[in-house]
């Protein structure tokens, strides 16, 4: 049977937020999620998705960019 843990057990396992755990099941970027109820089911052995938004760093250099 496969081992699965909930949201606030992911929050704290990967060091996010739980509402973060829980965008990311609904985006499906986390294989193999499902949803239960009103419960996330998250494999046990599931890694942390890597994170897709911008940094600051990253997103004025892009701003730069398009000015010039």
């Amino acid at each position: 049977m496969l081992e699965v843990i909930s949201v606030p057990e992911a929050a704290k396992k990967w060091s996010i937020s739980e509402r973060r755990v829980q965008k990311l099941c609904e985006e499906n970027r986390i294989p193999g999620v499902a949803k239960f109820s009103r419960m996330w089911l998250i494999p046990k052995d599931a890694e942390k998705p890597a994170d897709g938004r911008l940094s600051n760093k990253k997103s004025n250099k892009l701003q730069e960019e398009n000015i010039s």
